[in-house]
């Protein structure tokens, strides 16, 4: 299928994983496509620290992979996850299934493997060449050319396209360009909390409860674990900034550890909790949303250079995916015009894409915290009896977002119809009980 339209070329701004299985996209639509990225061959490099190096990938992004022949591949190295475990301070579990009611679940795989992956299925493609230690350094909207500077020689080349995609991070050089074009929206939000990484060791893993998602949830900040395909597991610890800074000696930490995440000392290791939290600072968790998407008929936005949201809806990576079977599929329906196609996507996507950002600071809440209380219990219930009976109906806004593909602005409106009918049926019945008690009474008192 690739000779079909070889004659437009498309140019991919980073080859991470969003800007690598746009290229398989892109590919097989016939396009010429070109990937620069800026970092070296991360199949020929050590693993990348700094970023979370779990993802969470859901029915979004098994879509695009199964779009592309992948889905099956990144399945047998990934493992299942069906659910939270929660962990109490005084070493008590508790299992929250995702969806008790039809077993769906969702998928532990490692950033650098399945980045590996997708970067060799762009590689399989005979129309797509990747160029890495490039990085852009100018875009000329008016000219439709971007400068790529090579990080080694320092030599520059001008560039031509059809369509330039960004999907080069949340620190995107094309969207800092586009944010000087005049109507361009945009806005970052740095929250007041930050992440360290450590890990369980494979001999300790088995002592771990398989296949769920492991949270220590503690009011004003959390600590989960995610399982490895090697046995061990990666813990994030999530915290605002001013609890990190008071940990400063290792009896501060150590203390801090056994009261707060008794049961993982051993798991992760004191020793090894010391030696990180000495030696790494935490990591900063940023939101972005900017709008529209697209500059001209040539210039486009997608991942997390479009919207970079926070990690706690595992959907960062899921919605990049999504953008990219978006595309394709408003390329498809127009016949291959690309000015018409970028205009219609940035339209399209930008609502759900801000709604996704703003559903993923709510799920740190109750990952932290609301899981805990009896409220989130009880309405959990309710969602999973009325999901059972009616599943085309009533479905629960975790099921929205992670296991179908719903719009993401549609869960959140979905979830507020929810809302109204619970709220109306405990004021009906509230009306009734209190009915039959007055009649109750006066039938008693007469």
């Amino acid at each position: 299928m690739w000779e079909k339209n070889n004659t437009k070329k498309v140019v991919i701004i980073g080859g991470g994983l969003v800007g690598s299985i746009c290229a398989c996209f892109m590919a097989k639509r016939g396009y010429a496509v070109e990937i620069y990225e800026k970092r070296d061959d991360i199949r020929k490099t050590p693993e990348i620290r700094g970023r979370s190096i779990n993802l969470a990938l859901s029915h979004r992004g098994r879509n695009a992979l199964k779009a592309l022949g992948l889905e099956k591949e990144i399945l047998d190295s990934a493992i299942p996850m069906k659910g939270r475990l929660l962990h109490s301070k005084k070493g008590k579990l508790k299992s929250i299934l995702y969806d008790p009611s039809f077993n769906q679940c969702i998928y532990s795989v490692g950033r650098n493997y399945l980045n590996k992956k997708l970067i060799d299925a762009a590689s399989s493609y005979p129309n797509v060449n990747i160029y890495f230690n490039r990085h852009l350094t100018r875009a000329n909207f008016n000219e439709g050319t971007v400068t790529i500077t090579d990080s080694k020689t320092c030599e520059e080349s001008q560039v031509n396209a059809d369509l330039f995609i960004g999907a080069d991070g949340a620190y995107s050089k094309l969207r800092l360009a586009m944010q000087q074009t005049a109507q361009f929206q945009y806005t970052q939000l740095y929250i007041e909390h930050g992440y360290i990484e450590m890990s369980i060791p494979p001999e300790n893993g088995n002592k771990m409860i398989p296949n769920h998602l492991h949270i220590w949830p503690r009011g004003k900040f959390m600590m989960i674990a995610l399982p490895n395909s090697d046995s061990s597991w990666t813990v994030t610890i999530f915290m605002p900034f001013d609890i990190f800074e008071n940990l400063t000696t290792g009896n501060e930490i150590s203390r801090f550890f056994r009261e707060t995440f008794p049961d993982s000392v051993d798991l992760i290791g004191e020793s090894s909790i010391l030696d990180i939290f000495m030696k790494n600072r935490p990591s900063e968790l940023i939101s972005i949303k900017c709008s529209p998407y697209h500059i001209g008929s040539k210039f486009l936005l997608i991942g997390d250079a479009a919207h970079a949201m926070v990690p706690f809806y595992g959907q960062g990576m899921n919605a990049g995916f999504e953008d990219c079977c978006l595309l394709d599929g408003i390329l498809e329906k127009n016949n291959d015009d690309i000015a018409m196609s970028v205009e219609e996507y940035s339209g399209v996507r930008a609502v759900d894409a801000h709604a996704i950002c703003e559903l993923a600071m709510y799920n740190y809440i109750e990952m932290r915290d609301l899981v805990n209380t009896v409220g989130f219990r009880w309405r959990k219930c309710v969602d999973n009896v009325l999901f059972k009976w009616f599943p085309n109906k009533w479905i629960p806004l975790y099921n929205s977002v992670s296991f179908s593909s719903m719009e993401y602005s549609r869960c959140i409106q979905n979830r507020k119809w929810q809302n109204k009918i619970i709220y109306r049926s405990i004021i009906s019945l509230g009306i009734i009980i209190g009915t039959l008690i007055v009649l109750f009474l006066k039938n008693v008192l007469n």
